[in-house]
């Protein structure tokens, strides 16, 4: 791992104008608070809303994929039927499986759509895609995602470093992770993301109970941000309920815990009334699916069930001595949607991912708990959110964001944190790369994400650079630079195999045979190849990315279990 390093004269610069620059003070939270309320923007960041909104302008007619359907029926259940037929209603089968508060979003979001086009709002117009859906819903996603560009503004405003922080704003802002999700293939991540970041700020700027409302909040709009939720509670719980003695704070404590209450009341109030609660659980948690996603999201499972396969043809090949579980020999190989079953590994349950994901999850709330600062908080929240996506169960690949959204608040922390940054930004962003397989939009994914990491690269870099201290961190440096630059060949390789694939079924097809039946089988052997060879390109894609954000996660899990006690960056003066 990477450790203190001798610091580069730039590097050293930066570290000097930030150990010198004021923690805030009272009167500064304060301004800060009153300034939600100013006129606040400078030219440069109206520059980058206009050149970002354009381009999403430009995306509209772009690919959406089923995302977008989900949504516009979500409109429809909230708009024609009773609340108390949201969670039942299987007129589409994208039924609403978000908590009430989304579901509540959905119904504003309806109201004008009525008026936009009421075939927008018909129940039963299942996947009516007009040119008056496609604006108004791409339309909804830019404005809600202002919120998050107004928490990155105040973010700049309230820190000790507005340069630095401007850049991690900016590239927040126009991450690609959100371009490709919510601006090409459908989500409202961007609006959510800004409700987590306004919580994290608040921690920032010491309002710890604004924090935990927030982040209530935010739960009742999905619930994959429970992922996480443990650092959350105890950070909460150690840093705003109790002294640093130990002792109970009662006054924080029922306040936290009245605000916490009320927040799911208002949004849980009405099903419980209705007696519908098991019911909405269930759209909320279908545990019935597999270990897997249909494309496999990049991590500890997709190693797993590459090695498995692997190991299938391994035996079939070597006749070894193996017991083979027959119907796990089709599952997972094509990145089908079901249950994930192992032809030679034991199947991993739902059990066993709950059990690792919380044993790894202790470690960083212990070190939480006896250091409840903000940093500390920041860093153990990325962790969770990072080991839930690697060891949990059914995780989508667009989960990521869990991990790189508040991995950028790190960024420029140290170089050790900003190394672990890029090497999971490139595979994590690469790892979205799938989502979108337009032959425009992959033009545009890929020449959009290249330029974002190397100008946030370049300007990063140029802050936190360290030297490497030894041998052993100069061949690390060379390691870590060789897997960053086989990207490039993956990519190369994920867009040519499909049509080295078809070239290869043409050649192979029975052009003149004497024998119907060999001609069957010959076509039969070819079609079973293909088809076992079909899901190569998003098997290697999942698995190298895999390799890249596991390497970061051990990265920071060393940072923070041991080099924080060492060393203190400009976030470690805040409480």
């Amino acid at each position: 791992m990477e450790g203190e390093g001798v610091t580069s004269q730039t590097g050293h610069s930066a570290t000097k104008r930030r150990s010198t620059s004021p923690i805030p003070t009272d009167d500064m939270k304060v301004n800060q608070h009153s300034s939600w309320f100013r006129w606040d923007v400078e030219a440069s960041e109206w520059d980058i809303l206009v050149l970002s909104t354009s381009l999403k302008f430009l995306l509209y007619p772009s690919y959406r994929s089923t995302d977008f359907e989900v949504h516009r029926n979500w409109l429809a259940i909230t708009y024609t039927l009773p609340i108390s037929k949201w969670y039942y209603d299987t007129t589409s089968e994208w039924t609403l499986d978000y908590p009430p508060f989304f579901a509540y979003f959905e119904k504003l979001l309806s109201i004008p759509a009525a008026l936009v086009d009421p075939n927008i709002v018909d129940l039963n117009n299942l996947n009516y895609d007009s040119w008056s859906v496609i604006a108004y819903q791409r339309t909804t996603v830019i404005l809600t995602e202002l919120i998050l560009g107004v928490v990155l503004i105040k973010f700049i405003r309230s820190t000790i470093d507005p340069p630095t922080q401007r850049i991690i704003s900016a590239s927040l802002f126009l991450h690609p992770g959100f371009l490709i999700i919510d601006h090409i293939h459908f989500q409202y991540n961007g609006f959510m993301f800004g409700i987590l970041l306004w919580s994290i700020l608040m921690a920032r700027n010491g309002n710890k109970l604004a924090c935990g409302v927030l982040f209530a909040v935010l739960l009742n709009f999905k619930h994959i941000y429970m992922y996480l939720a443990p650092a959350y509670f105890i950070y909460l719980l150690r840093g705003f309920c109790m002294t640093p003695s130990g002792e109970l704070r009662i006054k924080n404590f029922l306040s936290l815990a009245n605000a916490v209450i009320a927040v799911f009341v208002v949004s849980l109030g009405p099903f419980i009334l209705m007696g519908q609660i098991p019911q909405l659980l269930s759209r909320l948690f279908p545990f019935t699916r597999g270990l897997n996603h249909a494309y496999w999201a990049p991590n500890a499972w997709a190693l797993i069930t590459a090695a498995d396969r692997v190991l299938l043809r391994y035996v079939k090949h070597t006749g070894a001595n193996v017991s083979i579980n027959v119907s796990g020999v089709a599952s997972a190989s094509r990145g089908l949607v079901g249950d994930t079953v192992f032809a030679v590994i034991p199947n991993i349950r739902p059990v066993h991912t709950f059990i690792i994901t919380i044993l790894f999850q202790s470690i960083w709330l212990v070190k939480l708990w006896f250091t409840p600062t903000y940093k500390s908080f920041l860093t153990a929240l990325t962790l969770c959110g990072y080991t839930s996506f690697l060891f949990g169960w059914h995780v989508h690949e667009k989960a990521v964001l869990l991990i790189l959204v508040p991995l950028s608040l790190l960024a420029a922390e140290r170089h050790a944190y900003f190394r672990t940054f890029i090497l999971a930004s490139i595979a994590g962003v690469f790892s979205l790369f799938p989502l979108i397989f337009t032959p425009a939009e992959s033009v545009v994914k890929v020449i959009y994400s290249t330029l974002w990491i190397l100008i946030v690269y370049v300007h990063l870099s140029r802050r936190v650079y360290e030297f490497p201290k030894s041998l052993s961190y100069v061949i690390l440096d060379g390691v870590e630079k060789i897997y960053i630059a086989g990207f490039p060949f993956l990519l190369v390789f994920v867009g040519l195999f499909p049509a080295f694939l078809e070239r290869q079924r043409a050649a192979q097809s029975p052009m003149c045979v004497p024998s119907i039946a060999l001609a069957g089988n010959s076509a039969n052997e070819s079609e079973t190849s293909s088809a076992e060879m079909e899901f190569l390109p998003l098997m290697l894609t999942s698995v190298y990315c895999a390799i890249g954000l596991i390497w970061g996660f051990l990265r920071l899990m060393f940072i923070y279990l041991h080099e924080e006690s060492t060393y203190q960056g400009q976030l470690s003066g805040l409480s």
